[in-house]
């Protein structure tokens, strides 16, 4: 009986090495190369990212807002060089950052600025972002930007149209190029 024990201990013990070995390989990541960097492609996506946040710059500064261009400067960063990516969509940029800007104006204007509220605001604004299907990482941030400077409303105008600015600049750019599409679906 107590070899059976001792098998059954060391059985459990093999169990836990291989789960904690399987566990710790997930941390390793993949070791598939990156593909070539191509120096044209790079200079279209820069080029795009210049002229938008530019003009963007130019608004959100005269509006009072400039905490908006780190946000936005992310969301370009996407149109521009991952223009077919499905968080650089216009339904996830435009619908992404006025939900999530809303969202954290609300959640301010309800409970005020804390630790709590900006964990609140966040868990918020990914489940809203995942139920109306209108994921873009960038957006969050302007959720965090809003409650956590305390912006007030005025800052939702500004995001609404430095995202409109993003997506209509990128319609405009992208396509002028043979290998660009822009936007790979509206809705």
């Amino acid at each position: 009986m107590a070899l059976e024990r001792g098998e059954l201990r060391e059985t459990a013990e093999i169990r836990k090495s291989v789960s904690l070995h399987t566990y710790l390989r997930k941390m390793k990541g993949d070791s598939s190369k990156e593909p070539n960097f191509r120096i044209g492609e790079s200079l279209v996506s820069a080029g795009g990212g210049l002229i938008a946040m530019t003009i963007i710059s130019v608004m959100a500064v005269s509006l009072g807002y400039p905490m908006a261009l780190g946000p936005i400067g992310a969301s370009c960063l996407l149109v521009f060089a991952a223009h077919q990516g499905p968080f650089s969509q216009p339904r996830q940029i435009i619908g992404g950052h006025v939900l999530s800007t809303g969202a954290a104006l609300s959640i301010w204007d309800l409970f005020g600025r804390s630790h709590v509220t900006i964990g609140i605001t966040l868990a918020v604004v990914l489940l809203l972002m995942i139920i109306t299907q209108s994921m873009h990482p960038p957006a969050a941030a302007s959720a965090i930007v809003a409650i956590n400077s305390q912006a007030g409303w005025g800052f939702l105008f500004t995001i609404f149209i430095s995202a409109l600015i993003v997506v209509g600049i990128s319609v405009l750019y992208n396509n002028l190029f043979k290998d660009r599409t822009y936007p790979k679906k509206w809705t």
